[in-house]
């Protein structure tokens, strides 16, 4: 009869161990990755005058096909207001907000020249300007990363005019 050696015993208890640790660890960090989601995002279109018309699709067309790494997504209603981004689906519109009453006590975000109000929202952030001629919105999933945010200012600014908001500051 052979005697097992310590190191051959060892080598036996190390490597279950060690593959649990490995599939713990791979399930942890996501598993195996999954495609972005590219299908169409619902969204609504409230009908607009001809210069709301005109800006918001002035905006939508300068918009990247990818923002901040996020790809973007066909929208099911006003692709000359509406455009989406990654997965969950971040939605931006355009024209569609009506002038909305902020609370004085509101914090108001200044990000890149755009003054925002966030709005916590159950599982979303919805986001909108009130310093721009025309309304836009941005609603951020929670399970979404925000910080993004600012990598719309850029054309925001150049084709959404400037409004002074009055006594709300940023």
């Amino acid at each position: 009869m052979t005697a097992t050696s310590p190191a051959r015993i060892a080598t036996i208890a190390a490597v279950p161990v060690a593959l649990l640790v490995g599939v713990l660890a791979f399930w942890l960090l996501g598993g195996f990755p999954t495609a972005a989601a590219t299908g169409t995002v619902r969204t609504d279109a409230a009908a607009m005058d001809e210069a709301t018309t005109a800006t918001c699709r002035a905006l939508v067309a300068r918009l990247p096909e990818t923002l901040g790494g996020l790809n973007r997504r066909p929208v099911s209603a006003g692709p000359e207001q509406n455009a989406a981004f990654g997965d969950p689906a971040i939605v931006l519109s355009c024209g569609t907000v009506g002038k909305r009453a902020i609370p004085q006590d509101a914090q108001l975000l200044g990000l890149s020249d755009v003054c925002w109000y966030p709005e916590e929202r159950g599982d979303e952030t919805v986001w909108t300007t009130v310093d721009r001629q025309v309304p836009l919105r941005v609603v951020v999933p929670a399970k979404a990363d925000g910080a993004w945010l600012v990598n719309l200012s850029a054309p925001i600014v150049a084709t959404v005019p400037f409004t002074d908001p009055g006594t709300t500051h940023c």
